[in-house]
This record gives structure tokens, C-alpha cells and sequence, in this order.
């Protein structure tokens, strides 16, 4: 859903979208394992053609991946604010606030947290996550539509190295928003080193979901590099 305004109103008159939803998200199967392996096995056994390849946070990972992997189905990468390696100590505990929440009592409680952890994001755009993927739970209360077990497993997959820089060759958009500090300076220099001229980088404001808090930066950088 974070992709749909980003989809319709700038590539779908150019291009054939698909959006796809993980393994332990929306309403793929929630079977486990929840590994980096899986997930690009998952997608491989969905796209067997070159595209162009967009993803977020743990979607910038997996998109790295599959272009270290298989680089003759990555005709460009767009990565969003990607998580490519995150610290293993800083992972766990990420892992562990995920697997410790709760139901919220209400959708309002709910629209109340998400408003809390953006900076910029119109009240529409989290309104439009909540009609979609929030969902009342059997035992009270509601929840978004995604296993607690497989985000924490993701952080966890998220601690291990990323393919070698040199392996990710392929003309790439990589947008970085300024207040989240997912992309370090350091990692930025080893890309900047491995891509040479095939890499953009655009900074965008606000935090770590770009197509919220900066939605025209973000839909412009990505509408300006696939020409």
C-alpha cells in the first residue's frame, strides 16, 4: 500500500507494476523461515524477467541481494532508504520491541503511534494504511496485517554482511532520508566506491519511510533517473 500513490501516479502509465508482498506479510504465507535465503527464493519463483527493481528498507536488502545473485534480471535498482546491514546489537533489540508488542485497543490508537513515529506523512497516507492492513485480532484489540515473528526475524537477517559492493554493478537510485541514519557515511563511501557513475544518491527530508515523509522528493529523484 506504501507503493500504491508512487505506482499509479508515476510508473504505471509507463511501465507493468507488480508489488509483492513477503513472506510473513499481508497475505502471503506466514510459513516460516523468515531468511534473507527464503525471501529471495520466494521472489525469484515470482519474477523470471529483467525489470527494474524498487525496494524499501528490508526491500532494499533483498533487491541487493537478487542483484548479487541473479544481475541479468536487475536492470536498475532503486533503493529507498535501504537497510542493508543493520549492527547485530541494535537488531536484537529491535527484534525484541517487536516480538513484545501488542494489539492496540483501537484503530485510533493505532493511527496515534504510527503519527508519533513519522515527521512529515499527510493524515491521509497513514488513513490509508489503517483501512488496509489493520485488522481486528480473535483475542481483542487490532493489529496490522504482518507477523511480529518474521519483521523481528528480518532484523535478525538484517545483522549479517550484505553481497560485496562490487557485486551490486547495475545503474542505481539510492535515496537516502535524512533523519533516519540507516545509510552511514561510511556505507555510503563503499557504494560510492563500487558504482562509480552508475550511482545517484538523493537526499530527501524527514524520516526512514520516504514515500511517507517525502513523498514528491522521493516519486521526483526516482521519476528524474528512470528518464
Amino acid at each position: 500500500m506504501r507503493f500504491r500513490r508512487l505506482a499509479e501516479e508515476h510508473l504505471a502509465d509507463r511501465f507493468r507494476v507488480r508489488s509483492l508482498d513477503l513472506r510473513g506479510h499481508g497475505r502471503s504465507s506466514w510459513e516460516e523461515p523468515w531468511t534473507i535465503a527464503r525471501h529471495v527464493e520466494d521472489v525469484l519463483e515470482t519474477v523470471d524477467e529483467p525489470a527494474i527493481w524498487i525496494g524499501h528498507s528490508f526491500g532494499g536488502r533483498l533487491t541487493a541481494e537478487i542483484t548479487a545473485r541473479r544481475p541479468d534480471l536487475v536492470e536498475r535498482a532503486v533503493l529507498l532508504d535501504p537497510a542493508l546491514w543493520v549492527p547485530p546489537d541494535v537488531a536484537e533489540e529491535i527484534a525484541q520491541d517487536e516480538l513484545a508488542k501488542e494489539p492496540y485497543a483501537s484503530p485510533e490508537d493505532a493511527l496515534r503511534a504510527r503519527e508519533a513515529s513519522v515527521e512529515h506523512t499527510p493524515r491521509e497516507f497513514l488513513e490509508e494504511e489503517m483501512r488496509e492492513h489493520l485488522v481486528e485480532q480473535p483475542g481483542g484489540g487490532w493489529f496490522y496485517r504482518y507477523s511480529p515473528g518474521a519483521v523481528a526475524a528480518a532484523y535478525r537477517e538484517m545483522a549479517t554482511f550484505p553481497p560485496p559492493w562490487d557485486s551490486l554493478r547495475v545503474p542505481t537510485l539510492l535515496v537516502v532520508a535524512e533523519h533516519a541514519k540507516l545509510v552511514s557515511a561510511a556505507e555510503l563511501v563503499l557504494y560510492q566506491a563500487a558504482l562509480g557513475d552508475l550511482l545517484d544518491v538523493v537526499a530527501v527530508p524527514g524520516g526512514h519511510i520516504v514515500l511517507w515523509d517525502a513523498y514528491r522528493e522521493t516519486a521526483a529523484a526516482i521519476d528524474e533517473f528512470l528518464g
